[in-house]
């Protein structure tokens, strides 16, 4: 097996997305809940998806927006979140090894533990202006 190395290009970050994207879309929890919201629109998710690791890891500036609206209403709980954490960490793992890497399994992380309790808000208290 090739020695793995550390996310330091977007062909790294492609890497990253589409073997993660792959495995959820072939997850019997996360895939139901993705591939009815994206449908057939996966090529321009996947290009979203490269431009805002791409911003976060590479610090160069090709994601604008803001990544939780789209995510509010989804019918997620826990159980969703700990295996979309799960299927990232084993991809991150499996292909790469160093800073920016443990640096994408930390910010993955934060982000799951906000989306989840901002759902929660959102679904729970009507709170909209978590948007």
């Amino acid at each position: 097996m090739p020695e793995s190395k550390d996310i330091l290009s977007l062909d790294d970050i492609k890497a990253l997305v589409d073997t993660f994207y792959e495995k959820v879309r072939n997850d019997k929890l996360l895939a139901p809940v993705f591939n009815s919201r994206i449908g057939d629109r996966w090529p321009r998710h996947l290009d979203k998806m490269y431009a805002f690791w791409q911003t976060v890891l590479l610090d160069e500036r090709t994601y604008f927006g803001s990544p939780f609206p789209p995510h509010s209403g989804l019918p997620v709980d826990n159980s969703h979140f700990q295996k979309w954490m799960e299927l990232f960490i084993e991809t991150a793992d499996s292909i790469f090894s160093g800073e920016k890497a443990e640096e994408a399994k930390w910010r993955a992380r934060k982000m799951a533990e906000m989306f989840e309790i901002k759902i929660g808000l959102v679904r729970n208290q009507g709170l909209r202006n978590l948007l």
